[in-house]
C-alpha cells in the first residue's frame, strides 16, 4: 500500500522557509519578512489596504541586504504546480529594472539553495 501525503500549502511552504532561514542566518532575521499582500479579505478591510499603499504583485518575502550588486532580494513563494499572476510578473520586471534580485521558489530546497546563493 502507498502511502499518500498532502501537498503543501503556499502559507506551510513559507512557514518552513522562513524557519529556517532564521536558524541559518538569525542576525539577519529581523531583514527577511513576509508582505502580507495574498489572503481574503472583507471589502473594508482591502479598501484600506489600499489606502495604506498595498501594491497588487509585490513578493511574498524580501531580504533587505544588499549583496553581489542587488539591492534586496525579492521571494515569490508557490506551491510545486503553481505559477505566477501577471500582476506579479509586471512587479517582478519592475523589481529587477531597480537592481533587485527576484526569485520563485516551490520549495523549501529551492528557498535554502536561493537563499546561499545570494547570501554567501
Amino acid at each position: 500500500m502507498r502511502k499518500q501525503t498532502i501537498p503543501l500549502s503556499e502559507s506551510q511552504i513559507q512557514h518552513d522557509c522562513l524557519a529556517w532561514f532564521r536558524l541559518q542566518y538569525p542576525k539577519l532575521e529581523r531583514m527577511m519578512f513576509a508582505v502580507p499582500n495574498g489572503g481574503r479579505r472583507d471589502a473594508k478591510t482591502g479598501a484600506r489596504m489600499k489606502f495604506e499603499g498595498v501594491v497588487r504583485g509585490v513578493a511574498d518575502l524580501i531580504l533587505l541586504v544588499p549583496k553581489k550588486g542587488f539591492a534586496s532580494l525579492c521571494i515569490e513563494m508557490k506551491t510545486p504546480k503553481g505559477t505566477q499572476s501577471e500582476h506579479q510578473r509586471k512587479w517582478q520586471r519592475e523589481a529587477e529594472t531597480y537592481r533587485n534580485k527576484y526569485v520563485v521558489c516551490h520549495s523549501l530546497q529551492e528557498f535554502m539553495n536561493e537563499v546561499n546563493a545570494y547570501l554567501l
